[in-house]
């Protein structure tokens, strides 16, 4: 039988096709010469997952996703078909676990194994769970940071500002003012310092002096400690007998003497008696000191001219 061109022709499109066919699922990571399983999984949010992206169970990959779409019953919720081979045991329990966005931005899913001892079927839906991203981790972790960095600005922010109301340029002045009086006070401070240890050196001997004369002074007291309670006993004893005196009427007979004063007192005012007539009655006080002016002209006369009062015979005579 002879083989005509149609037929060579024919026989190469339907290789190609198979080839192609064959090439484009082995890109896909589908293998059409082996048995495989669907199993189905559903997510919230499937951000970054694609077609083709693996499935993988303990790090070696198992399988792919096969198709992504919306859940039929209209809640939003994303449906993956995912394809993966027969010969791996896989409990029915187990769970899809839709890892977080990577540095390259894919994701897998990857299975966690269950305890179940039944195993998954074909077209099975299996219980899924998300991973956060990497960003989403970074997120939560800087977010705090993020946000205390952003009170701390706040507060550096006020805090520059207080300084800034704070150090104007009187302020300024001021503070260079405060400073300068403090260092004027601490020369003074110093140079009384100086002053106060020559003081203290000059008066040194002084001060022993006045310590020794303070010791001696002690020794002395601490010696006639018996004298001095003596003298103390004697004060007392001085005490009690000046107590046990009748006070009382020593005072009355004061009394009574002030009261006799007074009465003489009294009748020298009224000109009565002697006393009385001569502190009240001036004619007799002028005549009294006129006879006391000429009774002393008399007594210097006759120291000056005895002579003349008294003679004095020799033969005992008088003239």
């Amino acid at each position: 039988m002879k083989i005509t061109r149609e037929f060579k022709i024919g026989l190469l499109v339907v290789a190609s096709v198979f080839l192609f066919i064959w090439g484009l699922n082995f890109l896909k990571g589908k293998d059409i010469f082996s048995r495989q399983l669907i199993f189905y999984a559903v997510y919230d949010d499937v951000t970054g997952l694609i077609e083709s992206n693996p499935v993988s169970l303990n790090g070696v990959n198992i399988g792919q996703v096969n198709r992504i779409s919306f859940m039929p019953d209209g809640s939003g919720k994303i449906l993956v078909e995912n394809i993966i081979r027969r010969d791996v045991v896989i409990p029915d329990n187990s769970t899809s676990i839709l890892t977080g966005m990577s540095l390259t931005g894919t994701r897998e899913i990857i299975i966690s194994l269950g305890d179940s001892p039944n195993l998954i079927s074909d077209r099975d839906t299996l219980k899924s769970s998300q991973q956060a991203s990497l960003q989403d981790e970074v997120s939560q972790l800087v977010a705090p940071i993020k946000q205390r960095a952003d009170e701390l600005f706040v507060q550096v922010d006020s805090v520059l500002i207080v300084f800034q109301a704070i150090f104007n340029e009187q302020t300024r002045r001021n503070i260079v003012s405060s400073f300068e009086s403090i260092q004027n006070t601490l020369n003074n401070l110093e140079q009384t310092t100086e002053t106060l240890d020559k003081t203290i050196d000059e008066e040194s001997t002084r001060l022993s002096a006045i310590l020794s004369n303070a010791e001696s002074i002690s020794s002395n007291l601490k010696n006639n400690n018996e004298l001095i309670s003596n003298i103390i006993q004697n004060f007392s004893s001085i005490s009690d007998s000046i107590a046990a005196t009748n006070l009382q009427q020593t005072l009355s007979h004061t009394e009574q003497s002030l009261a006799s004063l007074n009465n003489i007192l009294d009748k020298v005012n009224k000109g009565e008696g002697s006393l009385g007539q001569l502190v009240n009655d001036e004619e007799l006080y002028n005549n009294m000191q006129s006879s006391s002016k000429q009774l002393e002209m008399l007594l210097e006369d006759i120291r000056k001219n005895p002579g003349s009062y008294i003679n004095i015979s020799v033969f005992g005579g008088r003239k």
